[in-house]
């Protein structure tokens, strides 16, 4: 498979009046063409951050410090403004957290399905958008009509799907899934993952799928990237990673999912919390809530191993 995506020592940081949050930290990773990567660790982490990075939507005071991000060759950090304009929703899409605050509520469906296909298609004629637009949201399952209503009027389920068909209306090469299912219900959640994995396969899309739940990432993701206080903690094949996870955090996200299958099950948690992006412990930043913290952990960065076709960041492997 071709690499759609290439991110090399990313690094993102928010300067405020008491120091600089370094939300995202000498960050790598690829994506290959036509697989799900899920992003997962705990809220703060810098899952969303990195996301927005790649389409340059970092809200002042956030910037890109260092680091590439490679689209087919192509440095997203170095692009023009009309550039990266030409590249939203086009080449890479993003689908946001809460698509009642993503909507705009003054508009109907139908104008802002317009808007997106007439900003980048400039000689479409509103009347064939308008039908594009119906034809994307009958493949979703919803009726054409309801494209004449406005976001307040349909349920969290059908605005997460007109999102999705704002997402895929210019048939995008990349999807960026941010806590899609936040708002959800787990019947509707349960549907959307359906429809998710059934448009991955339709338009062969490659996605990065932003949880923290990893009941989500085990049923679509391929490869798993964790993250812990701006880093990436671990990265491999979602089996092999639920199977046997290498790096302390990974296993104690895992620990922490209730088993309905035990007779007396016993929430795990791990102690602590996570650190202060401002003020980051020394050495490794997991270090104060880790069970198998050595001496060099507490003072240098681990490198990144190599250990069963996966890559681990950590003391313990080197």
């Amino acid at each position: 498979m071709a690499t759609i995506l290439e991110i090399e020592d990313l690094s993102v940081h928010f300067p405020i009046h008491i120091g600089t949050v370094r939300a995202v930290e000498d960050v790598s990773l690829n994506l290959e063409e036509g697989e799900v990567m899920g992003l997962v660790g705990e809220s703060g982490c810098g899952k969303t951050t990195l996301g927005f990075s790649i389409l340059r939507l970092l809200r002042p005071p956030g910037r890109i410090v260092k680091g590439r991000i490679l689209y087919h060759g192509q440095d997203i950090v170095q692009m023009s403004e009309k550039e990266i304009l030409s590249l939203r929703g086009r080449k890479i899409a993003m689908i946001f957290q809460d698509p009642l605050t993503s909507l705009n509520p003054l508009f109907r469906i139908d104008q802002q399905f317009i808007e997106t296909l007439l900003t980048h298609e400039k000689g479409l004629h509103k009347r064939a958008a308008f039908t594009r637009a119906g034809n994307m949201l009958e493949s979703l399952g919803i009726s054409p009509e309801r494209l004449l209503e406005y976001p307040h009027q349909m349920s969290g389920g059908m605005r997460q799907r007109i999102m999705i068909g704002m997402g895929l209306i210019l048939s995008p090469d990349l999807l960026i899934a941010d806590e899609p299912t936040t708002s959800l219900d787990v019947i509707v959640e349960a549907q959307f993952l359906d429809l998710l994995n059934d448009l991955r396969k339709q338009f062969n899309l490659t996605i990065i799928l932003i949880t923290h739940n990893l009941g989500n990432v085990a049923q679509l993701a391929d490869r798993i990237t964790v993250m812990y206080g701006g880093t990436i903690a671990e990265v491999g094949e979602a089996n092999a990673i639920f199977d046997n996870p290498l790096h302390p955090y990974t296993q104690g996200l895992l620990s922490s999912i209730p088993n309905i299958k035990l007779d007396k099950p016993k929430l795990k948690t791990m102690p602590g919390s996570p650190p202060d992006l401002v003020n980051p412990p020394s050495g490794c930043v997991f270090h104060p809530r880790c069970p198998y913290a050595k001496d060099i952990c507490k003072v240098q960065k681990p490198e990144t191993f190599s250990k069963d076709g996966r890559l681990v960041s950590c003391w313990l492997y080197g």
